[in-house]
Parts: C-alpha cells; sequence; structure tokens
C-alpha cells in the first residue's frame, strides 16, 4: 500500500480569507457573505495577513520551508457552491515547500515528507434535506482560510496514516493555528491510495478517497479500498484513476468521479491579488510565537517528571490537557498521580461527555487535595473516584464531597475486627477453602468486608485482620 494524505485545515482567524465577513460556526444559512466572497461583478479581494501568519507559523511547525515570493491563482471548475465559478488558491508557487513530521507505530519511528501547504479559500456547503427534491445552497462557508497541507505518498499502513493524522492535529492544536474539529469541519481529510507488487519502486495509479470524517474511518477506508484495488488487479482489471467516497454504513469506497488532474482545472495567476515577498525578518517574527511542540514536550516530561514514554505522550497529545497536567503538579500533586488522575479519570469525563478541560469545575488546588485524602489514607482509591465524580462538574469542596457521601475510610481496628467477623461467620465455605490451602477465597472474604463497609474500610487492614482471626 502506498498512501498519501491532504488534510485541510481552517485557520483560526476572526474574519475569512479575502473579505471582512466573520468565521462563527453555527450561524444562519447565508448572513455571513458579501459580495467578495459571493463573488460579485465589481468585488475585489484583499488578503488577510493573520491568515497568512497562521499558515507559516504551521509550516515552521512542520519543518518546512518558506518560499521568499509566493502568489495566489484561480483553480477554475463549475460546481453549485462555489459562486464565482473558481476558487483562489495557489499552483506552481505555493508558500512553503519540504517539511516533514516523524510517527511513530509499533514502537518504529518513520518520516512521512510534507509536499506542500498552500493556502486557499473554501467553497459553499450544499444541504441535501429528507424528502425534498433539491438541494440548498449555504455559502457561509465560501471564502473561509484554508490551510492545505499536502504530504509525499510515504506512508505504507493505515496505522501510519493515522499516526500521521494524529500527530499533525496535535501539533496544529499546539501552535494554536486551528482548533482542528472534525465534527464542524474545520479538519477534512482526503487519501490517495494504490498498491504495488513488493521491491516496485514506481508509483502506480491512485484512487482519491473523500469523506473520511474520523481518524478511524480512515484506517478502515484504506484497509478496505487496499483490498478493493488487490481483488480488482487478481482478476485480471485495472485500476482506474478516480475519486471515491467512503460509504460508513456499508464499510466500501464507492465511485464518484474520475480524476482530475491540474491541467483540468485551468489553472492562472490571480489577477486581483498582488504576488506576496516574504523576508528573514518576517520569517523570524513568526517563528518566535511557535510554543514548545508536544514532542519536545513529551521527551521534557519524561526528563523532568519521570514519567513513562507512553504516559508522557499521552499527556501531551492534546495541548490543553498537557495544561491541565501542569496545573495539577504546580498545585503541588505529584506528576505520577497527576498522570495516573488525568489517564484514568478526566480523560474518560472528557470523552464521555464530550466536553474540553475548561469545563472541569474542580480547582486544581481541590483535584490536589482529593489526592492527598487518597495518599493519607483517609479515603480508599474507589472512594477517591466517587469524590472526583461528585466534585469535577460541580466544584464541590472535596472534603465536603466526602462528608456529604460518608466516604470517610474506616481505620478504626475495632469496627474493622467486627466486620471481618462477620464476614468469616457469613462464609463458611470460603474460609473452609482458605484454610484448605486456597488463597484466592481470602480475596473473597476481603471483598465481602469492603462491600459491607462500602468501600471505606482500610484494605490493609482488613487483610490484615482475616488472616489473623482465620489463624485462630
Amino acid at each position: 500500500m502506498v498512501v498519501g494524505l491532504e488534510v485541510h485545515v481552517q485557520l483560526k482567524t476572526r474574519t475569512k480569507l479575502f473579505c471582512g465577513c466573520p468565521t462563527a460556526f453555527g450561524q444562519e444559512p447565508n448572513t455571513q457573505v458579501c459580495p467578495v466572497c459571493l463573488g460579485l461583478p465589481g468585488a475585489l479581494p484583499v488578503l488577510n495577513r493573520r491568515a497568512f501568519d497562521l499558515g507559516m507559523r504551521a509550516a515552521l511547525a512542520l519543518n518546512c520551508e518558506i518560499a521568499r515570493f509566493t502568489k495566489f491563482d484561480r483553480k477554475n471548475y463549475f460546481y453549485p457552491d462555489l459562486p464565482k465559478g473558481y476558487q483562489i488558491s495557489q499552483y506552481d508557487l505555493p508558500f512553503c515547500r519540504e517539511g516533514w513530521l516523524d510517527v511513530e507505530v509499533e514502537g518504529k519511528t518513520s518520516r512521512i515528507g510534507i509536499e506542500r501547504i498552500h493556502l486557499e479559500e473554501d467553497a459553499g456547503k450544499l444541504v441535501h434535506p429528507d424528502r425534498i427534491p433539491y438541494s440548498l445552497v449555504d455559502l457561509n462557508r465560501t471564502g473561509m482560510p484554508l490551510c492545505e497541507v499536502v504530504s509525499k505518498p510515504d506512508m505504507r499502513l493505515p496505522e501510519e496514516a493515522h499516526a500521521y493524522l494524529t500527530s499533525l492535529k496535535s501539533i496544529l492544536q499546539y501552535v494554536d493555528v486551528s482548533d482542528c474539529d472534525m465534527e464542524k469541519g474545520t479538519l477534512r481529510c482526503d487519501a490517495n491510495v494504490s498498491i504495488r507488487p513488493r521491491g516496485e519502486t514506481r508509483l502506480l495509479t491512485r484512487v482519491e478517497i473523500k469523506n473520511l470524517n474520523s481518524f478511524k474511518f480512515l484506517v478502515k477506508a484504506l484497509k478496505h479500498e487496499a483490498d478493493r484495488q488487490a481483488k480488482v488487479l487478481a482478476g485480471g482489471g485495472r485500476i482506474v484513476q478516480e475519486t471515491r467516497l467512503w460509504d460508513q454504513a456499508a464499510e466500501v469506497t464507492r465511485p464518484m468521479r474520475s480524476k482530475e488532474e491540474a491541467h483540468d482545472y485551468r489553472y492562472f495567476p490571480e489577477p486581483d491579488l498582488v504576488p506576496i515577498k516574504v523576508d528573514d525578518a518576517w520569517i523570524a517574527e513568526v517563528r518566535r510565537s511557535i510554543p514548545e511542540l508536544p514532542k519536545a514536550r513529551r521527551e521534557r516530561y519524561v526528563r523532568e517528571h519521570g514519567l513513562k514514554d507512553y504516559d508522557a505522550g499521552v499527556l501531551t497529545a492534546d495541548k490543553e490537557v498537557a495544561s491541565y497536567f501542569d496545573t495539577l503538579v504546580a498545585a503541588g500533586m505529584p506528576a505520577a498521580n497527576a498522570s495516573k488522575w488525568i489517564q484514568k479519570n478526566v480523560l474518560a469525563l472528557l470523552n464521555d461527555k464530550k466536553v474540553g478541560v475548561d469545563a472541569l469545575k474542580i480547582t486544581p488546588a481541590q483535584f490536589a487535595l482529593l489526592d492527598r485524602l487518597v495518599v493519607e489514607g483517609k479515603i480508599t482509591a474507589a472512594s477517591g473516584t466517587e469524590v472526583f465524580s461528585a466534585c469535577v462538574l460541580t466544584g464541590e469542596d472535596p472534603q465536603a464531597a466526602v462528608a456529604r457521601l460518608g466516604l470517610a475510610q474506616i481505620s478504626d481496628t475495632g469496627a474493622i475486627e467486627e466486620a471481618c467477623a462477620k464476614a468469616i461467620a457469613d462464609n463458611p465455605k470460603p474460609v473452609a477453602d482458605y484454610k484448605a490451602g486456597k488463597q484466592a477465597s481470602l480475596m473473597f472474604l476481603v471483598g465481602q468486608v469492603m462491600k459491607a463497609t462500602r468501600g471505606k474500610a482500610n484494605a490493609q487492614e482488613v487483610q490484615k485482620t482475616l488472616e489473623r482471626l482465620l489463624a485462630l
């Protein structure tokens, strides 16, 4: 398999690429438009400087070479969501080339080349209502600033493509170029796929796959398309260069249209925009705005906090999660404990509720206090999870939650001995099994005591007490 990805990322600007219309998501159809993005006669585009700066920031973070001279071009095609009949894009002189991104799959690191990154405006959106025999056109998205990242055909496994897209998304979020939200369409991915015999070095006929709206679908689509092409060739057929759509319901790719070549779009320089000259001072200014990137942050967590590389990778995959980890450590929580809480509890909550870190109401100081309650044995680990659930979205003080829920750990030896004696009396068979040499029966009895005390008993004291009573 040979895979290359084309990733469209919407830049985080307040206004569109060539006009002053806002870029807010989810507004009423056709309310964020003007003569420029509608392509009305006499309206002239003006480049958004902020969008160009963000594009350069993304390029530098991806190790690209910035072109000192670049221009825009018209990409001509006709579609209902393209009111001008052409898209302002970049063709032969993109603003950067020759970058790279390292990805790790199954312990092996691969360098994926980036052919180019260019800026272009987005098209509109077609809406297909149910039971209506026509489509509607929403032009709010027309003119949105896009950064297209085109990889080289360097990926050989679906998992490699997944790792590349994951890493790319993380870097772009770290440098604050885009929120990369696939549900809002601010990150969209197309895949070019071909197969060839082992040992063959030439690139053979490729197929482009569209409608890949999740990382999971990307992996499924690549696997299916490689198998489909192999079956075509095995049956004596030939691969046709075309664009196919991923049908998630059926988990197959379906033909959409024949694949266009560059000459089909009749590119020519955009006459309404002047070329752009980039000097060293401009590049240096943008470079200074780039923060610590995921790889450097992961290595720092391993070096400074003694975390395992895997744990550091999980924490740094998302910029906001990594920053939250830093606030917990700054509040006094040991780094290893903060890592465990985030991976076991925080990430599960964020995924379940489909929210970001900013939705957490428990303060770092409160979270650090909760951790101390567990470490000092004042509540059990299980009770700690219950208190976390009670406080995380409400902001309730952990000590108040412990008192309200009655979760203070029972360390009183008399109460523990009474509960153990009852467990022994109520479970004669496990007691006999333990005395016959079955150690697992002891843990059953521990569980019975913990159940009876609603998990509040000190588990170590329970086990010691049971061993002492059963030895009598």
